[in-house]
């Protein structure tokens, strides 16, 4: 019944007990979404409501009956955890800050990424780019590192999903309530809010910086949504990778821009600039603009931003890498060139590639950096090809692009039923030997039936959050209550003694999450099996606009409405990081099928198996790094050279030979025990070998070797001197780029086929270097091992100048060559610029070949 009148809302908030204060603490601090302990102290106090708030501790603080507070005041149990937990969080907050990690004490990393995805209760993220953004901070906060995250805030992040019984995606947004978000206004050193504008086309849009607590970590996240804004601006953050191609460029201007704004109206003076992805690449140009007020000109200025700045590019297709129009480009930075006296051909410029016309933000990043990493080995392949015009003279082998393989939190998803164990059989310092291989082998020591008790029950509680979203999925769409006894009858967590293979992830065409079904006859033999039943548990999200995305999932849902597939197939809807953790943790096995090379890295795998799951995965991404034979299943991806439709009969084939001939049989071979020793001991294997290597930190401690330290190291020299080494080095690159094209090298005298060992040969080259000197260009020999005689490996062997000019104006270069290998050798020679101040030797990509 509606009653008459106006609806007025009031809510009546709860006093905490004091003796209970804290609790309120610990709701703005995001480490509790790694502390078990933490978030069971707010789950305690009202089931229901920690499950109706979403595991929020802030909104369940507003929420929550006060009797219920004074209750669990008086409770001594509850007040012992409560003090454990603060005892905990205390200790890791005072722990002091690790020495030798090559950053120094004035030092300050800046992490800028579009999403960030740390817990359900802060839905700022859309998926993997988020979660392993979320993962470096928590790493960062660990390693207790000088670092601070910047993103957007979003009213409208992670979209609800609900499917019905024909598979049709529904997603839905809701506003986030930002009193109920662990953030908080971020303070100046005055005491007041934060806020900046930045100039987009006709006006200044005032930004808001929030502060998020992540531990150690401080992240920022700006916000557009103030009163003092116009209407479509305060959309501009509103929701995730939300809106039209003019709100994306608002938002990455905000975020680059804005973004490097807020940290210097705080008073933050990074040392390294980490650009995870293009959306923030703006921040080079706002970087840039800062220098040339000072009366730095903008090519030196982009030289010093550039060698304090890291790009990691995630993304293994071109048309995954944002672009826009270059007249939109042009009218929204035509105050930034009208005020810098930028060029606004040379600002285009950083933008262009050969393949596009537009401007794209990944060349920006390129260009606006001097470290740039793919997440995989394989991914640094991909990368290497498809951005091998950024360096048109280089082979894609030796342009700049490096790697580091992503890696996962493993306090964040490893099970803490596992904890107890390894407290026990691995020692109480588990959690601080996370990256000592060497370390886990003292897993073998868990007798097998404990083992598989915890993968048992992991599973069951599994089982049962699949169960609760299957059934409220079914009753919604009015499916009837008798039909969940046939769709359960695997899922039983009562009895979870049926081998389960899970599928979570983004439904992408290219993640290929129906390969499975590629030749249902094939698959009815392996399903229709009574005496080694499998369960398929499928989860995941297709963008709203993603069509082809959608229909995976009405294809998975086909298929498991089909009789003899019933109860064996189970799609589950609103797939979101408390089911991803219960996924990964309880399956037996991990399947991940992509299209081979497109899985830039993957870290799903890694977290199932950090807990005991077997991966099957084609082998790209990671697990080309992390199969070693004995530790799970690989798919050998088939030839490139065949069509995509063979491609996937051929790897579907050998998915199907894998699970009857392998997975199964070693599943069930329990020879009269509760378990199965085989499986038992691959598990162990896959835990012991991809644990302590791919973790989020080995990956930090890469970073920080690798990039941070250096080019905090590189920046701060590129500054020095009112940036007297930028200038430099940008004179010289603009000297040699223009003498380049008329820069010729040719061979002198006739080349010797064979020698002795221990002889030596002279080989000599002249090198027209148009005005250029011997201190600009070397030239070197290249040498390898041919028809295998070599180990591999490449080696590079500088010829000398003759500094005296020959009548034609070369110079003359020579090496008297004496291998230290025989058999038949290759050997090239080569030109290009150097520079004691290139951060990379070919960062020109310019070079020229005898």
């Amino acid at each position: 019944m509606t009653l008459p009148g106006t609806r007025f809302t009031l809510e009546v908030t709860p006093t905490i007990p004091p003796r209970l204060g804290r609790l309120a603490e610990l709701a703005d601090d995001l480490w509790y979404a790694w502390d078990r302990g933490a978030r069971n102290l707010y789950a305690r106090l009202d089931p229901d409501l920690w499950l109706a708030v979403g595991h929020s501790p802030k909104a369940l603080l507003r929420q929550v009956d006060e009797k219920r507070l004074h209750q669990v005041a008086e409770d001594q149990g509850y007040l012992t955890s409560y003090s454990r937990v603060l005892s905990a969080y205390d200790t890791y907050l005072a722990h002091p800050r690790r020495l030798g990690d090559g950053l120094g004490p004035d030092d300050l990393v800046a992490y800028f990424c579009a999403e960030f995805g740390f817990h359900e209760s802060l839905p700022i993220y859309s998926g993997g780019l988020g979660i392993l953004a979320g993962d470096h901070c928590k790493a960062a906060s660990d390693a207790r590192l000088p670092f601070v995250g910047v993103g957007l805030l979003y009213r409208q992040g992670y979209f609800f999903q609900t499917i019905d019984g024909d598979g049709n995606q529904q997603a839905t947004y809701h506003d986030s309530d930002f009193d109920s978000l662990p953030i908080e206004s971020a303070r100046d050193a005055h005491g007041g809010e934060v806020h900046v504008a930045v100039d987009l086309p006709g006006r200044a849009v005032e930004v808001k910086v929030w502060q998020a607590r992540v531990g150690h970590v401080r992240l920022y996240l700006l916000d557009t949504d103030l009163p003092a804004n116009s209407e479509s601006d305060r959309a501009i953050a509103h929701r995730l990778y939300g809106g039209d191609r003019n709100t994306r460029l608002e938002q990455e201007i905000i975020l680059g821009v804005g973004g490097a704004r807020a940290l210097a109206a705080m008073g933050l003076a990074p040392t390294v600039w980490h650009i995870n992805e293009g959306h923030a690449a703006f921040l080079v140009l706002e970087r840039a603009r800062m220098l040339i007020r000072t009366g730095t000109d903008f090519a030196a200025a982009l030289e010093a931003v550039a060698a304090s700045t890291v790009f990691t590019t995630h993304t293994a297709v071109p048309a995954g890498h944002d672009h826009f129009a270059n007249e939109t480009v042009d009218r929204y930075f035509a105050a930034f060139c009208r005020d810098t006296g930028v060029d606004p051909a040379a600002l285009q410029a950083l933008g262009h590639t050969p393949q596009s016309s537009e401007f794209n933000m990944t060349a920006l990043a390129i260009r606006g950096s001097r470290y740039h990493n793919a997440v995989s080995r394989i991914h640094r392949g991909v990368s290497a090809e498809m951005l091998r015009d950024l360096w048109p003279q280089l082979e894609p082998s030796e342009n700049p692009i490096d790697y580091v393989t992503n890696g996962a939190h493993v306090l964040t998803f490893l099970a803490p039923e596992w904890y107890d164990i390894f407290d026990r059989f691995l020692g109480v310092e588990w959690p601080q030997r996370i990256t000592d291989c060497a370390y886990w082998e003292r897993l073998a020591r868990i007798p097998d039936a404990m083992f598989w008790s915890v993968r048992e029950y992991l599973k069951s509680q599994m089982l049962q959050i699949v169960r609760q979203r299957v059934r409220t999925q079914l009753v919604r769409n009015r499916g009837s209550e008798a039909h969940l006894d046939r769709l359960f009858r695997f899922a039983d967590p009562d009895n979870p003694n049926v081998l389960t293979v899970g599928f979570g992830r983004r439904f992408a065409t290219y993640k290929r999450s129906t390969l499975l079904f590629r030749d249902l006859d094939a698959l009815r033999q392996i399903v229709c099996n009574p005496a080694r039943p499998v369960l398929f548990i499928f989860s995941g999200k297709a963008h709203p606009d993603d069509q082809p995305g959608q229909d995976l999932i009405r294809q998975i849902m086909r298929v498991a409405k089909m009789p003899e597939f019933v109860g064996h197939i189970l799609l589950t809807e609103g797939y979101d990081l408390r089911l991803a953790r219960r996924l990964v943790a309880g399956v037996d096995v991990w399947l991940n099928n992509p299209i081979h090379p497109l899985e830039a890295s993957g870290t799903s795998g890694m977290k199932a198996a950090m807990n005991g799951a077997i991966n099957l995965s084609v082998l790209d991404g990671w697990w080309d790094e992390g199969y070693d034979g004995g530790n799970g299943w690989a798919i050998k991806p088939a030839s490139d050279r065949i069509d995509q439709s063979t491609r996937d009969l051929d790897e579907a084939r050998t998915l199907y030979e894998i699970l009857q001939d392998h997975m199964l049989p070693l599943y069930y071979a329990r020879n009269g025990l509760t378990h199965s020793p085989g499986w038992v001991k691959m598990a162990k294997r896959a835990m012991t070998t991809i644990l302590p290597r791919f973790n989020a930190d080995r990956m930090l401690s890469e970073y920080v070797t690798r990039f941070y330290a250096p080019a905090a190291k590189r920046g701060r020299e590129y500054v020095a001197a009112d940036c007297a080494a930028a200038t430099e080095i940008a004179r010289w690159k603009e000297r040699v780029r223009a003498a380049w094209p008329k820069v010729t090298i040719r061979r002198l005298g006739a080349p010797s086929h064979r020698i002795a060992f221990g002889e030596r040969v002279r080989i000599e080259a002249a090198a027209d270097l148009d005005g250029l000197t011997t201190r600009d260009v070397t030239v070197e020999l290249v040498l390898e091992g041919a028809h295998g005689k070599d180990d591999g490996e490449v080696r590079r062997i500088p010829l000398l100048p003759d500094e005296s000019q020959q009548a034609d104006g070369t110079v003359r270069y020579a090496l008297d060559l004496a291998p230290d290998m025989c058999g038949k050798l290759d050997y090239r020679i080569r030109a290009f610029p150097s520079h004691r101040l290139l951060t990379h030797p070919f960062e020109l990509g310019l070079m020229i070949w005898v």
